[in-house]
């Protein structure tokens, strides 16, 4: 066997790459993707992307929205708009057609991340929409006030959860982006081309979505992360790391 592709945890994915030191491995080891909401942003196409990016397969993706920065002057209409979004997703019965939100994978990844919601709360957080759980389908989380040292900050959730943090300055919101250990997808709706540059150029991540959410993937695009987030690219114009 030359090639190794390994999707999965980064304890487990940098073991693998160490044991396979003479091959060509790629390693796509999940992350805790950021969105920038910039004050230029169309705020209702920015929030009904994020919750989209943040709930779809109850938040189970690797590339699932987690942590959104929003700039100060549009904080309360996108905190609105949002909430307005996340309050007509259905969460429950997968079998249903109008269920969005589903059963998370297990029983102990429920119970992992409310405990990391507790600790968020306990640390300052504030929650901003209804507690609700039944069985293994927890129902849509937003927190406000989210920073670097809490869990649901550092960590990969891949949970129905996103977070809110506000942004005075763009060069800010770039420093709180790279926080992160990981460094998978993050997206940027802003429409100057300016700060696009920038953030091209200083974001640590793999692949940098703009005017969409970090969910955003097609098959045909390279995709693959930095950090540990993973090595190498996936896609038609990807490649391996040896």
């Amino acid at each position: 066997m030359a090639f190794v592709s390994f999707t999965g945890s980064a304890a487990t994915g940098w073991e693998v790459k160490e044991k396979a030191y003479d091959k060509f491995v790629t390693l796509e080891l999940g992350g805790n993707a950021a969105v920038i909401v910039h004050e230029d942003a169309n705020v209702d196409a920015a929030a009904t992307k994020c919750a989209s990016g943040g709930f779809a397969f109850a938040g189970q993706s690797c590339i699932s929205v987690q942590r959104i920065l929003i700039h100060e002057r549009i904080y309360a209409p996108f905190k609105n708009k949002l909430l307005a979004a996340v309050g007509g997703i259905k969460a429950g019965d997968p079998l249903l057609d109008d269920t969005f939100v589903g059963p998370m994978i297990d029983t102990p990844a429920v119970e992992r991340i409310e405990t990391w919601i507790d600790e968020a709360l306990a640390m300052g957080c504030k929650l901003l929409t209804p507690r609700r759980r039944e069985d293994r389908v927890l129902h849509p989380i937003v927190l406000d006030d989210a920073a670097p040292g809490m869990k649901v900050w550092d960590e990969e959730v891949f949970a129905p959860l996103v977070t809110l943090t506000q942004f005075s300055d763009f060069d800010e919101a770039v420093r709180l982006v790279n926080t992160s250990r990981y460094g998978l997808q993050a997206g940027l709706f802003t429409n100057r081309a300016d700060l696009i540059q920038k953030a091209f150029r200083e974001i640590e991540v793999g692949g940098l979505i703009v005017n969409d959410a970090s969910s955003f993937r097609v098959d045909h695009q390279p995709y693959g992360g930095v950090k540990q987030s993973g090595t190498g690219r996936e896609g038609c114009a990807g490649r391996s790391m040896k």
